[in-house]
């Protein structure tokens, strides 16, 4: 058993695999989530459940947050009861949610002033590579906390990047996720026309499979427009929130805002769907 003590917050879809992981690897895995009855796949494996944030962190050393967005991160700090309610030298947060990094910023200083460190490490990949322990982690903060939550990242990667000073990983996070947007609809887009044309689905995603436009991307959501599975691994309202968050540090040239036009158009009738779901949108 590993002596670092872990703590979860936020047990989504991505959630609840990536603290599988932790859980896996032989540390001690303490969760909090608001709705109790997520935690029971966790517990079932050996986790104990925390009934506050501060209680969460109180009885660990790092703290990881999987949540969806500022408001949720927030929260989680405030109050009596929040990360933040008691004087806790020495703890580390891992802020693995995509946020903005404004948020982050604010949250680290706040950390810093009851002498915990804080660190925004958000993820590239979806539900199989958090299954799989694949997922790429691109990290802001201080050296010194992110080699402390290091070993525990390295669980769920399979690269962990420290980038820089706090937000940075946010900043990050957003530019891959415009293009992930756009790589989105562009796969939509094509599809779309190749159906108008009577070219069979399945054979231009053997065409692309076998060049130099192969990826694992379009493989998967190749997959699910085959078999009309739209149930989300990343949902377009996710996409929508990422897309503002990068319009709001600069991201507005012409494929980004064309992405954003498109997605939040999709997402006000598919919002809970998966991303590639945007192809309701061209059809």
């Amino acid at each position: 058993m590993k002596n670092t003590r872990a703590g979860w917050i936020g047990l989504g879809n991505m959630g609840v695999p990536m603290a599988g992981q932790v859980l896996n690897k032989g540390y001690s895995l303490t969760v909090y989530n608001r709705t109790l009855s997520k935690t029971e796949p966790l517990v079932a494996q050996g986790a104990k459940v925390a009934g506050t944030p501060g209680e969460l962190i109180a009885a660990t050393d790092i703290v990881f947050l999987m949540v969806s967005d500022d408001h949720a991160v927030a929260s989680l700090f405030e109050g009596a009861d929040g990360l933040l309610s008691k004087e806790l030298h020495g703890k580390v947060i891992v802020n693995m949610s995509t946020v903005s990094p404004a948020i982050s910023i604010k949250m680290a200083a706040a950390c810093s002033a009851v002498g915990i460190e804080y660190l925004d490490a958000p993820v590239s990949g979806s539900v199989k590579q958090a299954t799989d322990g694949q997922l790429v982690i691109m990290v802001g903060g201080e050296e010194q906390a992110f080699h402390a939550a290091e070993p525990l990242l390295s669980c769920m990667g399979k690269l962990v990047m420290h980038l820089g000073a706090s937000g940075i990983g946010n900043k990050a996070k957003l530019a891959i996720n415009t293009l992930l947007a756009i790589y989105t609809e562009g796969l939509a887009e094509i599809v779309t026309f190749s159906r108008k044309h009577q070219i069979n689905t399945e054979d231009l995603l053997t065409l692309l499979g076998n060049g130099a436009l192969s990826n694992v991307f379009t493989k998967i959501k190749g997959d699910a427009l085959l078999n009309d599975n739209y149930q989300a691994a990343f949902a377009l309202k996710h996409m929508v929130k990422d897309l503002n968050l990068a319009k709001d540090e600069g991201m507005d040239t012409p494929l980004a805002r064309t992405a954003l036009e498109t997605f939040k158009s999709a997402a006000a009738a598919f919002g809970e769907e998966d991303v590639i779901a945007v192809i309701k949108q061209l059809g």
